[in-house]
Parts: C-alpha cells; structure tokens; sequence
C-alpha cells in the first residue's frame, strides 16, 4: 500500500504553517519530513509517524489512536505512529506536528 498522500499534505501545510523549513524524503515505502536534516515527521501507509521528545513518550500513549513506532517489531524510543482518528481534525494534526518541532532541535541525527 502506497502512503497517504493527502496526509502528506496536510503535513506539509502544517509544517509551512508553523514556518518550518523542511525537505521530503521518501523511506521505508512511505515519505519523511526532514528539519535540519533530522527526521522529524512523515506518513507511512495512512498513518503518521511522529519524532518526539522521548521523555513525555509514556503520557503521550495515552492519546486517542497513538501507538511506539514498531516498525522493525521492537517499539523505537522517541518514534510514535498516530492512526488516522488521532489525527482527523486539524487542530489535532497541527498539534502533534509542533511536538515534532519541539523535539527536533534535540534530536540526534542519524549517522551519515
């Protein structure tokens, strides 16, 4: 299955929005969005995935339709997907979105 494109949209307008400068890359079969060249959020299949602070990841679970990022079957510290009902609304995209933006300036990048 392909990701969802309109959810990237919604992302990308979202991130533009908030006055984020970012590019697209396309992994794992579905499109990431990166902020001084961190991962910082994307779209896999129709489901969000979401770069956090991982210190608030535990009250976060907690949220309406957010799960760890098991991508690799083992749950990745930081990394969060938040299905379509976690994320119906605006408001709500735009709010994970921030989160996002928020950690990245900590966020440790990816060895090259």
């Amino acid at each position: 299955m392909p990701y969802d494109e309109q959810l990237a949209e919604r992302i990308k307008k979202s991130l533009n929005e908030q006055s984020a400068s970012f590019y697209e890359k396309k992994m794992f079969g579905g499109v990431c969005f990166m902020v001084d060249d961190k991962m910082c959020v994307g779209v896999l299949k129709n489901e969000m995935m979401a770069r956090i602070d991982p210190e608030i990841q535990d009250e976060i679970l907690k949220e309406k339709g957010c799960r760890e990022m098991d991508f690799t079957r083992r749950p990745m510290k930081g990394f969060m997907f938040v299905s379509p009902e976690g994320i119906d609304m605006d408001d709500d995209l735009d709010k994970w979105v921030k989160r996002c933006l928020d950690y990245n300036p900590r966020a440790k990048s990816s060895k090259k």
